[in-house]
């Protein structure tokens, strides 16, 4: 293989679900944004990226520019309609029939194991280098995740093994992951590197930052999808949840904590997101817990909304809750550092990376609903704690951005175009 040209050829694979798509909606969540954001900022470097994606509506194009440099890519496997993300392992081979139809590339980035499933021997074939990320690894069985990751597709746990062990290399998204990868699927450490995402910190940006004409139209009050945030001290305010709505995420726990939180100091709640397939029912059941706790005239369900709202809703909020089961990251608790807002975040996988306990939120051990109530109470009602962390989350935020994030992958992409791994 010759040495890496100037501008890399590039596909970023996510089969099951579109990074064009609004994150909150359907299976769209944090890896969405992570995709979508290293694409355009490696566009924005001068590099030519297919981001390949399953079709999913029979009407659209075949591709659509998502920025300079950067084209999204549908590609026909199976029904060209919303399915179930378990039944998307029936549509590998097809995808990957789709994708030896595409190229030249000097590299394929596959994200979360059906994508890799898929890309990998296409890789091998070409003589390129594949490199993986999970965004979320399998549960072991025996473990309390299930619950929240269950049902599985039949091939995800050994799949996921191979592909930590043939990859030419696998970018996890915080120290935690790539620790599992490491013990739990079997990778190399030599073939392991860690990419932290990034944060827009001019669309996510606290209430009292300077605004331009520029800023999102959400800013506008006709357009807030929340209440407005306290103005005194006898106003809690809201707590907002940002999620896809599956069990997974916890957001039994933070419906649970907030009736924990004494009526005349609790907040509000709000939950963005919307539920996947494989979990139709479950907003059901979260509107029927509010009602046994006695509080659902105090959650709004707002579904998912654009990054404009989520910005705003973020910003507006007095505190974030973070209450997953598992999170290889935790990307809107970096947002909401952004945002200036203090998070509570469970101690779960890398939201111990994104939350800095005690310095820009809480991360919480238990998931005790009165401990989780009582760390709530505490942010309610002591300003001076809300606006110590809520600044220092903001100041670690304007650290990590985009390009940035880009850069550390455009490294990791050229030590493998300039090795020749993809021959080896």
């Amino acid at each position: 293989m010759p040495l890496s040209p100037a501008s890399l050829r590039i596909a970023l694979v996510s089969l099951h679900t579109s990074p064009g798509a609004e994150p909150g909606s359907g299976d769209a969540g944090g890896m969405n944004v992570v995709v979508r954001h290293q694409a355009e900022a490696l566009g924005a470097l001068g590099h030519t990226v297919e981001v390949l994606t399953r079709r999913v509506n029979p009407a659209g194009p075949d591709s659509e520019p998502l920025a300079p440099g950067v084209t999204l890519r549908f590609l026909t496997a199976g029904p060209a309609a919303s399915i179930a993300k378990g039944q998307h392992e029936n549509y590998i081979e097809e995808f990957r029939m789709r994708l030896a139809e595409l190229g030249p590339y000097d590299i394929i980035h596959s994200h979360h194991w059906f994508s890799g499933m898929a890309a990998l021997p296409l890789a091998r074939e070409r003589g390129i280098p594949h490199v993986q990320s999970f965004h979320s690894i399998a549960a072991d069985p025996s473990t309390p995740l299930s619950e929240g990751e269950r049902p599985e597709s039949r091939g995800r746990l050994a799949g996921e093994a191979w592909l930590a062990r043939e990859s030419d290399r696998v970018v996890a998204i915080s120290n935690a992951e790539a620790d599992t990868v490491l013990h739990r699927l079997g990778g190399r450490a030599d073939r392991i590197s860690v990419v932290f995402p990034g944060v827009d910190g001019v669309l996510f940006h606290p209430v009292t930052a300077a605004r331009s004409t520029a800023d999102s139209p959400a800013d506008s009050p006709a357009d807030r999808p929340a209440d407005p945030p306290a103005d005194s001290t006898t106003d809690p305010g809201y707590a907002i949840v940002a999620a896809r709505l599956q069990p997974l995420k916890g957001l039994d726990l933070a419906i649970e904590a907030i009736a924990e939180v004494p009526a005349e100091i609790r907040p509000r709640l709000v939950i963005s997101g919307d539920a996947s397939a494989d979990f139709a029912g479950y907003i059901d059941e979260l509107h029927a817990l509010a009602a046994r706790r006695g509080i659902e005239g105090g959650i709004r369900f707002v579904g998912p909304q654009s990054r404009e709202h989520l910005a705003t809703l973020l910003r507006e909020a007095r505190l974030v809750l973070v209450p997953s089961h598992s999170e290889t990251y935790g990307l809107v608790a970096l947002e909401a550092a952004a945002s200036g807002v203090p998070v509570i975040a469970s101690a779960s996988g890398g939201l111990r990376e994104a939350v800095v306990d005690g310095v820009t939120g809480l991360v919480l051990d238990s998931r005790d609903p009165a401990i989780w109530g009582s760390a709530i109470s505490e942010i309610v009602t002591d300003a001076a704690l809300a606006h110590r962390l809520g600044g220092a989350a903001r100041v670690r935020a304007e650290h990590l951005d985009w390009p940035l994030s880009a850069a550390a992958l455009l490294a990791v992409y050229r030590s493998l175009v300039t090795s020749d791994v993809g021959n080896a």
